[in-house]
């Protein structure tokens, strides 16, 4: 018997996580990583070291892949063109991949299918932003870099033409590259529609969950959302399956959105890739986000997206100044036996994700007592 090969670029925990889902259907995953230390790099059996960003290494590294995905959206869009010229299966294609590579992309491209989004606009300088906020509500605006941004990281709320002078336009490294604008949303929560699309069509939709950001990072997600009136969970899956249909979509999208106080919701983002919203459904879903996203690459019928549980919690665990996370694992365990807990194999930082876990049961505050304790417990901020 002859099993498909998987080419993932990019050797991060999604790389990781999408490897271990593959792994009971006798998939063989292809790696091209930056080091060897990287997360997947360190239980992919076969693993190339380079750069993503040159086009020979892409080449070398597609030879002998059935088809290739990623573990993120940098993969230069010409690059991507080229590997598909060359005949490679590449999914999400480049067509699509480019609308979650590039802000300004994709918000021309949802103002044009009519999804509603933030007021937004490129601007070229201080005085630009002023125009802007002056069009709309005023100060403070959003300032994002249309490339590269994630974690917060690319995104600035500024105050003033001056603070965005002093933030973005008087920077190097800055110098030249796009700016988009949007206004500061007066939302109620985040929210975020995961859904898996096939080659063929075939789309499930997960439930919407809550996304719960600290400092500009995902810290907890709870699915389903709580009290979001079922109306409106409707139709943020019917909008997130309208999006990978009129993109072209393959394989996992992820629609970040806000919810509004007056019944609304807005795309904040798109992600093209298994994302930290759909961690959940590891250990809380019939059908993981990372099989069903390996079952769509390889255009095999989808997984069911339903819940096991009637609610389960995520909550991110990031590094701070208690390195041995290993030790507390005694007291996670015994306190919590259905905890769940996912380390991805990275040094310990402070503020860096290192890894997750995963809680579920019928209430949902002691759902999310047990996730906040655990991972605040492997961090280090709660000692008992």
């Amino acid at each position: 018997m002859t099993f498909p090969v998987v080419g993932m670029v990019g050797g991060g925990q999604l790389a990781r996580m999408t490897h271990e889902a593959g792994i009971p259907l006798g998939i063989k995953f292809k790696l091209l990583s930056d080091t060897p230390q990287d997360s997947a790099a360190q239980v992919v059996s076969d693993v190339v070291i380079g750069d993503y960003r040159d086009l020979d290494t892409l080449r070398a590294f597609a030879r002998g892949c059935d088809v290739i995905t990623f573990d993120h959206e940098h993969v230069p869009t010409e690059h991507l063109q080229a590997l598909e010229a060359d005949g490679i299966t590449v999914r999400p294609g480049r067509e699509a991949l480019r609308h979650a590579q590039d802000k300004g992309v994709m918000r021309a491209k949802l103002d044009a299918i009519g999804v509603p989004c933030p007021r937004h606009r490129i601007v070229s300088d201080p005085e630009d932003v002023a125009r802007f906020a002056a069009e709309g509500e005023g100060f403070p605006v959003v300032l994002k870099t249309v490339r590269g941004g994630y974690d917060g990281k690319g995104v600035w709320l500024v105050r003033s033409s001056e603070e965005a002078a002093e933030q973005l336009f008087d920077r190097r490294g800055l110098a030249g590259v796009p700016i988009l604008a949007e206004e500061k949303v007066d939302f109620v929560r985040e929210l975020a529609a995961n859904i898996v699309r096939s080659p063929h069509g075939q789309a499930v939709a997960y439930p919407v969950v809550e996304s719960v950001q600290v400092d500009g990072v995902c810290d907890t997600v709870i699915a389903p959302a709580p009290d979001l009136d079922p109306e409106l969970a409707g139709r943020a899956q019917e909008l997130a399956l309208r999006i990978g249909k009129e993109l072209d979509v393959v394989g996992h999208l992820a629609v970040e959105l806000f919810e509004t106080a007056d019944g609304r919701i807005l795309v904040n983002e798109l992600a093209m890739r298994p994302h930290n919203s759909g961690h959940w459904t590891q250990d809380g879903a019939v059908t993981s986000q990372f099989a069903n996203h390996v079952r769509a690459v390889l255009d095999l019928p989808l997984g069911d997206p339903r819940p096991r549980a009637r609610w389960t919690v995520m909550a991110n665990v990031l590094g701070g100044d208690y390195p041995d996370m290993y030790s507390a694992y005694l007291h996670c365990m015994a306190r919590d036996p259905q905890l769940k807990i996912h380390m991805y194999g990275k040094d310990v930082k402070p503020g860096r994700k290192v890894g997750h876990v995963n809680t579920y049961g019928d209430d949902l505050a002691d759902v999310r007592e047990r996730a906040a304790h655990a991972a605040g417990y492997l961090r280090g901020t709660i000692t008992e």
